[in-house]
């Protein structure tokens, strides 16, 4: 299956017409969440993706709610908080939110690692895992040299070994690419990024 996705829209214009464009290439379209910027804006963020027309599987980022996000998805998503989905044979568990809680007040949709790790630990066997924010040690390194990853999400990956683990959250680390064992993993930002995964 080709995989289109991205993270960390935040309501520009002109990156949301290039995704909606590449996206016609695509099977599945993957959103690993901030569609807007501090809980503002998410209808202009769907109205601004909706000429995609391939399925789309979301997670919220810390900047919209699992909430808000269902409230006003476009008919081909699917918004995952904690939950599974399949496409085509393709497993799918997504976890929004920022984890572990982030510095940036009321406004942003966190969770604690241990919250974190008891929606994690109802994944079962999965291909893909998809969460805004990244595991720890692996494309979560802020501009000041500090590792602000998940500790719940490696465990997670570490145990399940799904085929690809998908995320944004820390900008810094935009386009990254590594490995936790089997699985490949990637800090998207809101550029395509194209990946080919078998169920």
């Amino acid at each position: 299956m080709k995989i289109l996705a991205f993270s960390d829209l935040h309501l520009v214009e002109e990156l949301a017409a290039d995704l909606v464009s590449a996206s016609v290439e695509a099977d599945l379209v993957i959103g690993a969440g901030d569609f807007c910027n501090t809980r503002q804006g998410l209808p202009r963020a769907m109205e601004m993706l909706a000429g995609i027309a391939a399925p789309m599987v979301v997670v919220p980022g810390n900047a919209e709610s699992a909430e808000e996000l269902r409230g006003c998805a476009l008919a081909s998503m699917t918004v995952l908080h904690g939950q599974c989905t399949q496409v085509e044979g393709l497993r799918i568990f997504g976890l929004g939110g920022g984890i572990p809680e982030t510095p940036f007040g009321d406004w942003s949709f966190d969770l604690s690692d241990r919250a974190a790790a008891r929606e994690l630990a109802r994944a079962g066997e999965i291909d893909l895992l998809v969460t805004h924010s990244p595991p720890k040690g692996a494309g979560d390194t802020t501009s000041a040299g500090l590792s602000i990853g998940s500790d719940s999400i490696r465990a997670a990956i570490e145990t399940l070994q799904p085929k690809l683990a998908v995320y944004g959250h820390v900008h810094d680390c935009w386009g990254y690419r590594g490995q936790i064992g089997a699985t490949q993993c990637a800090n998207l930002g809101p550029t395509p990024n194209w990946f080919e995964v078998a169920p």
